[in-house]
């Protein structure tokens, strides 16, 4: 594989804390060492499970990392505000709110309002193999949130255990980090803290850059489609 880091991932305690375990993986890359428990505990959880990628990107923050999240969720970002003349995002945001009735989004705004207010960025910007190059050929590991519905190609999820039932079934999110790159075969190393894992016998699978991507921008309907790098306060952008 053309880039290829050195990164290590750790099993997820649990079906709702694949998030905290790819951000914990992404801090012992730095060197950053923090038990895993304690990232799970300070982690806020949504409602029913699970984790949002900027409530990861304001926990970095406030241990003093930089952190940037490429978000394609259009539910909660319209495109124009991405513009050189458009207002401040959390003018926006918090516009939104208040005209849209959605329980979710509202939780969703405050997590924005807090990770920009720490001084997180977010950018929207078109999702494409040079996107993905650009940070790991600087050793930058990448983390995700998309479909594992997808990803995996495994039936929806219903009900308290996420059973499979591709009748009742739902989507399903999941967090992963991308760790390598081959540019010649247009494939991706991932690294998965899900285990048993569908797609390989550990931690580590390669997929196509189509299949990965899709699955980043179907991610859209859990509130995922979105990067998030993270990376020691000053490092060269």
């Amino acid at each position: 594989m053309e880039t290829r880091l050195k990164f290590e991932i750790q099993p997820q305690p649990d079906d709702v804390t694949c998030g905290p375990t790819c951000l914990d993986a992404v801090y012992s890359y730095y060197g950053d060492e923090i038990p895993l428990e304690q990232v799970v505990r300070e982690i806020p959880q949504l409602e029913g499970g699970g984790t949002l990628a900027v409530l990861l990107g304001s926990h970095a923050l406030r241990r003093g990392y930089e952190a940037t999240l490429y978000t394609y969720d259009l539910r909660l970002f319209d495109p124009t505000w991405f513009t050189p003349e458009a207002p401040p995002l959390a003018e926006k945001l918090t516009a939104q709110a208040a005209a849209k009735e959605n329980p979710k989004l509202r939780v969703a705004t405050v997590a924005y309002l807090d990770f920009l207010r720490l001084g997180g960025r977010i950018r929207m910007r078109d999702l494409n193999g040079a996107l993905i190059r650009h940070y790991l050929r600087r050793g930058v590991p990448i983390l995700t949130g998309l479909s594992a519905t997808y990803l995996y190609r495994m039936p929806r999820e219903y009900g308290p255990k996420s059973d499979h039932d591709d009748i009742r079934g739902e989507p399903a999110g999941h967090f992963v980090v991308l760790c390598g790159y081959d540019q010649q075969t247009r494939d991706v190393l991932v690294a998965d803290p899900l285990w048993p894992n569908p797609l390989a016998p550990d931690h580590y699978y390669v997929q196509g850059m189509d299949r990965v991507l899709s699955a980043i921008m179907l991610g859209i309907v859990t509130y995922d489609a979105n990067l998030l790098i993270v990376r020691p306060r000053g490092s060269p952008r």
